[in-house]
């Protein structure tokens, strides 16, 4: 770090950086002044920097499937071109026949460790159809982990029931759900997802059944979908409400910021959002993850679905240290048309080797399976 000292020293945010190499993390205004400042290269040399600390040179991945069990909806969210509403003629539901046929092929082919469960707010869907599935699933392939079902989606399921998020959660950890993804925070404001997700759980909720999944002994994932109608204040009261959980919980594995991809949702037909915010932001994002959350979460995903594999080795570098993870199958963010999204493990295991670092298929839980 010899060579950035003096960087740090002269720069806007140097007392911040200097702080998070002592190991003391950003607070609210430093964070707000992180997001101001456009020294996102030294930001990047200090994060990555932390990363190859407790890390060294290596790069972690999980070789997986997205299973997209319905993408039947009635949460309307505008950020979201992969929604249909009950009766539309494309609309599905898979069966458990089906469910077991696709991680079947997968297993065969790919030899993968997890399936990400993911769908709409279907309202025909009781609990027992997700209880079947994640039981079939742990029975029939043990290897594979079952990470699945965004808190949006366990509230629509404890509505379906007229039941507690809790008592659903319980049910479907005894049925085989090992770990639950950070999906339906999007920023945790509700002036913001009263815009983007008015249908969807409040910020408050999304918080309170992560809370309910960590005293269950459910870890998780925390997520952060930027680039919309949020300012630098919601970010900031994002990251620190995620910050507050953890400091009670410590249940959260990784964090994974995003950028929204606007192409064929409402957003970007009301006129809301034009664009994407591209790789400076990306990089920049990730960089601040990191400093953020150093010591308190350990894992930052690089979020390369949204980006693509060499923006992705680029954050490995500010601050990422998971790749992700591998994508067969996935229909979310493929319906918004922003670029191809199948990856396999020799594309991932290969970007990371370019980098010049040495790779760790994982399992679920972060667990290391084979080191190259």
């Amino acid at each position: 770090m010899s060579q950035t000292t003096e960087q740090i020293q002269k720069s806007d945010i140097g007392d911040i950086l200097e702080n998070s190499l002592n190991g003391q993390r950003p607070d609210p205004e430093g964070c707000m002044r992180l997001l101001e400042s456009d020294d996102v290269h030294l930001m990047g040399l200090v994060s990555g920097h932390l990363t190859r600390r407790r890390f060294g040179k290596k790069a972690s991945f999980v070789n997986n499937i997205i299973l997209n069990y319905t993408n039947v909806c009635i949460t309307d969210c505008k950020f979201c071109a992969f929604y249909r509403s009950p009766g539309d003629d494309d609309s599905y539901t898979l069966t458990l026949d089906q469910i077991e046929a696709r991680v079947k092929t997968s297993w065969d082919m790919f030899n993968i460790r997890q399936v990400l469960i993911q769908g709409g707010h279907n309202p025909n869907l009781k609990v027992e159809y997700y209880e079947d599935a994640f039981r079939m699933i742990r029975e029939k392939f043990p290897k594979v982990g079952v990470h699945g079902l965004s808190t949006s989606e366990i509230d629509m399921i404890a509505r379906v029931e007229k039941s507690s998020t809790k008592e659903i959660l319980f049910r479907l950890k005894e049925a085989g759900l090992q770990s639950v993804p950070g999906a339906g925070a999007e920023i945790l404001v509700d002036s913001v997802k009263d815009v983007i997700s008015p249908k969807k759980i409040s910020s408050s909720d999304w918080i309170r059944i992560m809370d309910e999944a960590h005293s269950l002994g459910l870890p998780a994932s925390a997520t952060m979908m930027y680039g919309h109608v949020e300012n630098k204040q919601d970010i900031v009261d994002h990251f620190f409400k995620i910050v507050k959980l953890q400091e009670k919980t410590r249940g959260f594995m990784a964090f994974i910021p995003w950028n929204f991809e606007p192409n064929n949702t409402l957003m970007n037909e009301e006129g809301l959002v034009g664009y994407g915010t591209g790789g400076t932001q990306l990089l920049k994002m990730i960089a601040i993850s990191r400093l953020v959350f150093d010591g308190l979460i350990p894992h930052i995903q690089s979020s390369w679905l949204t980006n693509g594999v060499g923006m992705a080795q680029l954050a490995l570098q500010y601050g990422a240290d998971d790749f992700g993870g591998t994508l067969i199958g996935e229909e979310v963010v493929s319906c918004t048309g922003a670029r191809s999204t199948e990856l396999t493990d020799k594309i991932i295991t290969d970007a990371i080797h370019q980098i010049g670092y040495q790779v760790e298929e994982r399992d679920n839980f972060y667990n290391p399976i084979l080191v190259s």
